[in-house]
C-alpha cells in the first residue's frame, strides 16, 4: 500500500507540474534527453496583452492574482478539451493538441473549442473584475497544425519535456499578429483547412522564416 500510495502522489505531482501525458511519460521511465517522438498536434500559444504596464500599476500580488485568472480562463480552457499544457513562459503558455491517432479534424476542432471557451472564461472573469473595480485584461491566441518532436530537451541536470520543431515557432508567430488584426484568436491556413465552418480570412502576412506571405484566419 506505501509502494502504491507513493506511486499515486507521484504520479498526482508530475501530472500537476508537467501534464497529464507529459507526467505518465516522465513516469514509465522517459528521463533522458531525447526521448520522445515525432506527432502531429495542434499548437497553441497564448499571450497576456499590456503585461508590463499591469504589472506596473497593480504591484506584484494584485498582478499575480490577475495572472492567476488569465491562465484559468487560457490554460483551464485547454485542459478543459483534453488538450496538454506544457509550459508556463512568464505571461504567456505552450499547448498542444495531439492528434494521437485521430482524425486532423477533431484535433482542430477541439483546440477551437477550447479557445472559443477561453474566451467567454475570460469575458466572465472581465466582467467579475469590472464589478469589482480591477482593471480587465486581454489575450491573444495562436493555433498551428504541423510536426513537432515531443520529448525532453535541455541538460543532462535539468530537463523538461515540451514540443520543439517549425510548426511551435510557427504558433507563436501567429499569435503576434493578434495585433496586428485585432483578433483575439489566430488560425493559420493548415487549421482553417480541417474546419467544417468556413474561416473568414484576416489576410496574407509575412512571417519570419518563411519565404512566402501566410495567410491567417479568424474563428469561424
Amino acid at each position: 500500500m506505501e509502494i502504491h500510495s507513493g506511486r499515486e502522489l507521484a504520479r498526482t505531482l508530475l501530472e500537476t507540474y508537467l501534464g497529464r501525458i507529459s507526467g505518465s511519460r516522465v513516469l514509465d521511465g522517459q528521463i533522458k534527453r531525447g526521448d520522445g517522438q515525432s506527432i502531429d498536434a495542434v499548437i497553441w500559444f497564448s499571450d497576456l496583452r499590456e503585461s508590463t504596464p499591469l504589472s506596473a500599476s497593480l504591484g506584484e500580488q494584485r498582478f499575480l492574482e490577475l495572472l492567476n485568472e488569465y491562465f484559468v480562463a487560457t490554460a483551464g480552457a485547454v485542459l478543459e478539451h483534453g488538450g496538454e499544457v506544457l509550459r508556463f513562459i512568464g505571461d504567456a503558455s505552450l499547448a498542444v493538441f495531439p492528434t494521437s491517432g485521430e482524425p486532423a479534424r477533431a484535433a482542430c476542432e477541439r483546440a477551437v473549442a477550447a479557445a472559443r471557451a477561453a474566451r467567454a472564461r475570460a469575458q466572465a472573469a472581465n466582467a467579475a473584475r469590472r464589478a469589482a473595480g480591477q482593471p480587465a485584461f486581454a489575450c491573444g491566441v495562436g493555433l498551428h497544425l504541423g510536426h513537432v518532436h515531443y520529448g525532453n530537451i535541455g541538460t543532462p541536470e535539468r530537463l523538461e519535456f515540451s514540443v520543439i520543431g517549425a510548426a511551435a515557432n510557427m504558433a507563436a508567430r501567429i499569435e503576434a499578429l493578434c495585433k496586428d488584426t485585432g483578433e483575439d484568436v489566430v488560425l493559420s491556413s493548415a487549421v482553417a483547412a480541417q474546419l467544417q465552418a468556413r474561416c473568414p480570412s484576416l489576410g496574407k502576412f509575412a512571417l519570419r522564416g518563411l519565404a512566402q506571405p501566410e495567410e491567417v484566419f479568424a474563428l469561424p
